[in-house]
């Protein structure tokens, strides 16, 4: 048998396949598995991406807000009686653990670290509703859930769109405990949060507060309230808030001397107002402000003040200095609260005078122990102290606390001064921190916290705190005292015996180690103002201030500089003193002395005798650019730069070129011919041709290649100045632009860091963030009489444009909700800016813009133009107008809002003007017309005028007549009759009132009135002039000749335009030989009358009628419906029926049933 070959399998075809379609990979990804399954999603995603791309985009704003931001204001707005200050209780107990019976005015409370609130509530006045919704940075807007929104909250909210809507508007809704259904107040909240998103936007946020236990809301719902406050970003600005500085006043008062008030109550008043600084800067001198009430002022006097309730953002330079573990929660007797106006603990600060408050009686009992007193009563049981010397106590005196207690004093025959003491100014270092709020250390409370982060230099302090281990008797040193007594002089001389007492106590320092180490931190404020409180000499930031310090000589600038003749006297008065061991001059002023003097080390003498030199000096000034040259020069020649000048060396004068008079003389200093430049060759002056082409080539690619995306360009210098020359294309644009804002924002912080805070504050003014004071003089008494704490005192900054007054142009509409119309020239309340004031508009329309025609009413769906008197205020400035701010008004009391256009001196104004006239004689085409103008002057002004007949004849004045006065001669296109009135239009200048009236509601305002109200007030009849009543007019019938067209005309005409003319019948028609049956004037009325009862009674009969008609369809249907349900329950009962039957039958026929049949 052979042997069998064993051949390899075939490959089936799936391989074959697979193999063939199996191909190695180009590398490039598949277009089929990267398509989209939804092209339509994904047009509309792509869609929705790039509107949200966009809405983000705006016009980059800078952002004033300074890193000591003032505290944000929450304006608490809404109707009488919806739980305003309800609401603001509940915050403060939430927020500052404090109970406030009556709050009134701006009550800031700390709710962070570094966070600050300024609760308001509004009161229910539109004035103060126009002027919180200027300058509020939350609104809380409160509305009654169960009446709905109020007309007070719709003005609010449309006075807010107006002048600038914050980004922050919540709604909150109360009274919710009065629904009793749980599904009548799940319909009411959804009702109300879908109008509130009508007004304001979609998505906005609502919150609500069911009922009120014990006098507050529940605390879960105003928890959640305040966090949510308390965790809000800055929004972005306000423009009007961004570009001027304002203040909320917290403290007002009257500090106009008693005598000039005894002398004449109505005097003028001077008044002082307190308050955080907020937009931009304040100007530190002649800044003019705008108190919304009260009027234009120019601001006396400005100062900053401490911060009453500054931020424990301190917590971690104490940290650092103590070796404490910072904490990182804003700790409960840290929650200040600073209410100035309000009656804080039942105690209440107005004026001069002090109120306390206290429910459950008082209790000034100094004796009575574990007695619940207040802050007030307190205060009255401490004054009740004997009359005693300052640091008396029963046992003697005590200077210190915790000091020794000084019983007698051994009497020396030389003791005491010889001469007075003079002062000595504390002046801060500029180089140990930039902002004077934070000196390093904290007031007020024993657990110091310093705001710094930067540690104390041991050359800079006091002997005790410094860390040196040399204990010779000579330097005195003490190790953490038992006492401030016991330390003695903390910056003195010490003598021997006060050696002999520190060996003493450094015996006893081990065993009070611990208590020391605590000790030494008590009044740590007083020691550090000892340590820093003495005048620095050598300061640069004191030498600007006396160089420009007029007053002074440069004698006395030197002086005080140095601060040599004061102190070398001072000092020689306290050597001389033998006991005043508590105020004496360190050693180590001395060293900083020589250590602090930032100046080189000259010989003034020989500088002196340098600079009498008058050449020398003239030399200096040709170096200045303002220099006169060629000017009172002896040798004939100009200044020439190799000359030797010791004072200055310019190095290399490459860059700047070298000046040379091109228009003078040899004699007068020109450059002689040998000094001359050598004439270029051929070969040069090809190879500069060459560069400079090279150059320009160079020039272009390099823009083509940056301009690739159009924004990168050469008009972007000061980018290119900062190193940010990357590409970047429009998405990036926005953000490149903020970063340049912010870049500019360092720059100017870090140049402003370098000076001292007098000089900060001349240049760049009081900052935003800042607890100033302003002065203002010359205020009515009236504002005093009628101060009111509760309402809201606004002081507004003005622009030097904003103090001139003239015509401004309006874009203006009337709200939809006002009931009427505006008239022209009818006094209207304009909100612009920061004031209110009354003023008469007039409203125009431009045809094809070539004339603004003036409107005597307001359009009734659209916007028009308005011009006013008023001051100026920069374009696209919002504002909001009203007829009147009374409460009486029952209606929507906003009048019309609107946004300025332009700003001019000047307004062109016209309407319409028509003449009418009479002809006198007519000469075909030609006619005299009378009673249209007066004198020959005006004709002239007329002349070529367009003037048209009532009839519709149009014509055109030529000439004036000599005789008589006042008549023209005028041409028509035709004949015109004498019955033709002929009139011109013409347009007539007008120009707006120059009326302006502010609205001084705090010191009493009485608003302009139109003359119907005035008489009616009064009482006063409207006089019937007989010119005006109606009467009736009794015109003559005029009878036209018919048209008669000769014959010979009528044949020529075509037979379309013959004229027909029926003849006159010569037998009579049948209409005329009818018989009439009566033609008397009764019966015809009797006939009349019978048809209208007849019409009656048959529409009577009709609706009768239709009346049975629809009765009888009606019960058609219901005997329909009744047969319906007839027939579905006989069908039912029959179903029924044989259901059951039906078995029976069934088993009957079957046999079945199983049972034995019975006999």
């Amino acid at each position: 048998m052979e042997q069998q070959l064993h051949k390899p399998h075939r490959k089936s075809g799936k391989e074959k396949k697979d193999k063939k379609e199996k191909k190695q990979s180009s590398g490039e990804q598949n277009p089929k598995a990267f398509a989209f399954a939804k092209p339509g999603k994904l047009a509309k995603s792509a869609a929705r991406s790039q509107d949200i791309k966009e809405r983000r985009l705006h016009v980059p704003l800078v952002d004033r807000l300074p890193e000591e931001a003032p505290p944000r204001l929450v304006a608490i707005v809404g109707p009488p009686g919806v739980g305003k200050t309800t609401l603001l209780k509940s915050l403060i107990r939430r927020y500052a653990k404090e109970s406030i019976t009556d709050p009134q005015g701006p009550i800031t409370v700390i709710t962070s670290k570094k966070q600050r609130l300024t609760f308001l509530e509004c009161p229910n006045e539109l004035e103060a509703m126009v002027d919180v919704a200027k300058v509020a940075d939350i609104v809380l807007l409160m509305i009654d859930g169960n009446y709905g929104f109020e007309m007070e909250t719709m003005e609010f909210l449309n006075v807010l769109s107006a002048t600038g809507m914050p980004g922050n508007v919540f709604g909150i809704l109360t009274h919710l405990d009065l629904f009793r259904k749980p599904q009548t107040l799940k319909d009411a909240k959804k009702r109300l949060k879908r109008r509130l998103w009508t007004e304001l936007y979609q998505g906005a946020h609502l919150f609500y507060l069911s009922g009120v236990m014990n006098g507050r809301y529940p605390d879960r719902e105003i928890h959640n309230l305040s966090r949510f406050l308390s965790v809000m970003k800055n929004p972005r600005p306000l423009v009007w808030r961004n570009s001027h500085p304002y203040s909320i006043i917290d403290s007002y008062r009257d500090i106009t001397h008693p005598t000039k008030i005894e002398e004449n109550p109505n005097c003028d008043r001077s008044i002082v107002l307190s308050g955080y600084l907020r937009g931009t800067n304040f100007s530190s001198q002649g800044q003019r402000i705008h108190i919304p009430g009260l009027g234009d002022y120019t601001v006396a006097n400005m100062e900053a003040l401490p911060d009453p309730c500054p931020t424990p953002a301190m917590e971690q330079a104490l940290a650092k200095i103590t070796g404490k573990t910072g904490r990182r929660r804003l700790d409960e007797k840290e929650k200040r609260l600073y209410a100035p106006m309000s009656d804080r603990s039942g105690l209440k600060i107005d004026g001069d005078a002090i109120w306390i408050t206290r429910e459950k009686g008082f209790n000034f009992d100094k004796d009575t122990e574990d007695a619940e007193r207040g802050e007030g009563e307190e205060m009255i049981v401490g004054l009740q102290a004997e009359r005693r010397l300052l640091g008396q106590t029963e046992n003697g005196v005590q200077l210190f606390e915790g000091g020794e207690q000084i019983k007698e004093v051994a009497e020396d025959e030389d003791t005491g001064r010889k001469s007075q003491r003079k002062a000595r100014i504390a002046e801060r270092d500029e180089d140990e921190d930039d902002d004077p709020e934070d000196e390093g250390f904290a007031s007020g409370d024993e657990d110091q916290e310093f705001d710094s982060e930067e540690e104390f230099q041991e050359s800079k302090m006091g002997k005790m705190f410094r860390k040196s281990n040399d204990k010779d008797a000579t330097e005195g040193d003490v190790a953490f005292a038992d006492s401030d007594s016991d330390l003695g002089s903390i910056s003195g001389a010490e003598d021997e015996d006060e050696d002999d007492d520190d060996e003493e106590q450094e015996e006893d320092y081990d065993s009070d180690e611990e208590a020391a180490a605590m000790r030494w931190k008590d009044n740590l404020q007083s020691k550090a103002m000892k340590m820093y409180g003495r005048k620095r000499t050598y300061h640069t930031g004191d030498l600007a201030r006396f160089i420009y310090d007029e007053s002074l000589s440069p004698a006395d600038a030197l002086k005080r500089w140095r601060d040599t003749d004061e102190d070398e006297e001072e000092e020689d008065i306290e050597a001389d003193e033998d006991d005043d061991d508590f105020f004496k001059k360190t050693k180590q002023e001395d060293e900083d002395k020589t250590e602090d003097r930032l100046i080189p080390d000259y010989d003034y003498e020989d500088l002196a005798a340098k600079w009498a030199d008058e050449a020398n000096v003239d030399a200096l000034r040709r170096r200045f650019t303002t220099a006169v040259r060629g000017e009172g020069d002896e040798d004939g020649e100009g200044f020439d730069e190799d000359d030797e000048f010791d004072g200055i060396d310019d190095g290399d004068d490459e860059g700047d070129g070298v000046f040379e008079d091109l228009e003078a003389t040899e004699d007068q200093g020109a450059a002689k011919p040998e000094d001359a430049p050598q004439q270029q060759t051929a070969d040069e002056i090809a190879a500069e041709r060459d560069a400079n082409a090279k150059r320009k080539a160079e020039l272009k690619q390099r823009f083509e290649e940056e301009d690739r995306e159009g924004f990168l360009n050469d008009k972007a210098n000061a980018r290119r100045e900062g190193g940010d020359i990357q590409e970047f294309g429009e998405d990036e644009w926005y953000d490149a632009q903020k970063a340049m804002i912010q870049k500019q924002l360092d720059i100017n912080k870090e140049e402003f860091a370098e000076l001292d805070e007098r000089q900060r504050a001349a240049v760049e003014g009081y900052r935003a963030g800042k607890y100033a004071k302003i002065v203002l003089e010359g205020v009515p008494a009236e504002f005093v009489e009628r101060f009111n704490s509760r309402t809201p005192i606004v002081v507004g900054g003005l622009s030097p444009t904003e103090d001139r007054f003239g015509f401004v142009q309006v874009r203006i509409k009337r709200h939809r909700w006002h009931r009427r119309i505006l008239k022209t020239n009818d006094p209207l309340i304009f909100s612009l800016g920061w004031r209110r004031f009354q003023s008469m508009p007039i409203y125009s329309l431009t045809d094809s813009r070539t004339r603004s025609r003036m409107l005597k009413y307001t359009p009734e769906h659209m916007h028009c133009f308005g011009t006013f008197y008023g001051p100026l205020i920069a374009p696209n400035t919002g504002f909001a107008c009203f007829n009147s701010f009374s409460k009486d008004i029952p209606g929507f009391r906003i009048a019309a809002t609107g946004t300025v256009l332009s700003v001019d001196e000047s307004t062109e104004i016209v309407k319409k003007l028509k003449l009418t006239g009479q002809p006198t004689k007519i000469f075909k085409n030609t006619a005299f017309i009378k009673d249209m103008f007066s004198t020959s002057l005006e004709i002239a002004k007329f002349e070529g005028a367009s003037i048209k007949t009532v009839s519709g004849v149009r014509g055109q004045i030529k000439r004036a007549l000599s005789k008589p006065e006042g008549q023209f001669r005028a041409t028509f296109e035709d004949k015109i009759l004498y019955s033709d009135l002929v009139f011109l239009r013409a347009w007539y200048p007008v120009k707006p009132h120059r009326f302006y009236n502010p609205v001084t509601n705090l010191v009493g305002w009485q608003p302009m009135r139109l003359t119907g109200q005035v008489r009616r007030d009064e009482g006063v009849a409207t006089p019937q002039l007989k010119n005006s009543q109606y009467r009736p007019v009794e015109r003559e019938t005029r009878h036209f000749n018919p048209l008669r067209v000769p014959r010979a005309l009528a044949a020529e005409l075509p037979y379309k335009s013959q004229v027909v003319q029926t003849k006159k019948q010569r037998k009579p028609t049948y209409m005329q030989k009818r018989a009439v049956v009566n033609k008397d004037p009764d019966e015809k009325k009797a006939r009349a009358f019978m048809q209208e009862l007849l019409t009656i009674r048959n529409e009577a009969a009709a609706k009768r009628r239709a009346k049975k008609e629809e009765n009888r369809n009606a019960f058609k249907k219901k005997m329909a419906e009744n047969l319906e349900k007839k027939e579905a329950r006989e069908k039912r009962e029959s179903k029924e029926f044989w259901s059951k039957n039906g078995r029976k039958r069934m088993a009957a026929e079957n046999g079945g049933g199983g049972g034995k049949r019975r006999k």
